[in-house]
This record gives structure tokens, sequence and C-alpha cells, in this order.
């Protein structure tokens, strides 16, 4: 049997969607072991001008604990 804890992470990039979900993950690795699956919840733009500077996301995280 495994016990599994989600947390919530706020990612962001001046380029994608999608490379704001891979910089999250990414850094998530770095403290969080056991990481299983991820979930992105939101996604967001801040505009700037008239056009779009930064994606930002928020993702839950999914990881089994020891």
């Amino acid at each position: 049997m495994s016990v599994a804890r989600v947390t919530t992470i706020t990612a962001r990039s001046e380029q994608s969607f999608e490379d704001a979900i891979r910089i999250g993950i990414e850094r998530a690795n770095q403290t969080i072991r056991g990481i299983e699956g991820a979930w992105v919840k939101d996604q967001n733009v801040i505009i700037s001008d008239g056009k779009i500077n930064t994606w930002q996301v928020v993702i839950e995280v999914t990881f089994v604990l020891e």
C-alpha cells in the first residue's frame, strides 16, 4: 500500500505554456522525490502593451510518500 500527496506549484515562462509546465516539473523534481504525475489546474497569460509576455501555469504535482 502506498500513500500519495499533492502539492501546488506555480511556474512562469516567457515562451509558452508548455515551457512553463516543463520549468515547474523540473524545479519540483529537484526537491520532491517520487513524483508520479501532474495536473495542469490553471493557465494564465500576462499581457503588456497588448502582447503576451508571460505564460503562467498552476500545477498539482502528485508524489508517493516514502
